[in-house]
């Protein structure tokens, strides 16, 4: 990796700015919502397509992300090649989304970032490249929606040169 540095803008976490990457989970007046139990419940409906793959099975996780210092420097992505993987804010604390589109090996270029509010999830869709767990105001846990079955479903690469968050 050279040690060229490319600073990377932070946007607010949309369902618009985000729906080539996945899904935004949030209750909002833009998603499918109706009262249930009696009226006593607004129900949120269909909010993330859950992939699990042909092989796989969803499984239910929490994650307990520890904070990050900004400036962060991103140097690696991820990716979840056989299923997508959800999370979902526990703690209310907001927290960076970085993501690349899923089609090529990302460079810097490539990548956005979103701030995410602390009753904001994402689910990213199979194959989208993302940076780990970017917890910003303290130790937050997530519930994490993913794929557990046969075959290897993490793949990771380092970036050519890296990219920093100052927000």
């Amino acid at each position: 990796m050279t040690e060229t540095m490319i600073r990377l803008q932070v946007e607010p976490l949309t369902r618009e700015a985000f729906a080539s990457f996945g899904d935004v989970i949030e209750a909002s007046d833009a998603a499918h919502h109706f009262t249930i139990n009696g009226g006593n419940t607004e129900r949120y409906h269909d909010l993330a397509k859950i992939e699990p793959g042909s092989d796989g099975r969803s499984i239910v996780s929490i994650f307990r992300g520890q904070p990050r210092a900004l400036p962060f420097t991103v140097e690696m992505v991820e990716r979840h090649p056989l299923g997508s993987q959800a999370f979902v804010p526990l703690s209310g604390s907001p927290y960076l989304v970085v993501v690349a589109p899923a089609a090529n090996t990302p460079g810097v270029e490539d990548l956005r970032v979103f701030l995410a509010r602390g009753d904001q999830g994402v689910n990213y869709a199979r194959g989208v490249w993302h940076h780990p767990l970017l917890a910003l105001d303290g130790v937050s846990d997530f519930l994490v929606i993913d794929r557990a079955g046969e075959g290897p479903n993490c793949d990771e690469i380092r970036l050519d040169e890296a990219g920093v968050i100052e927000f």
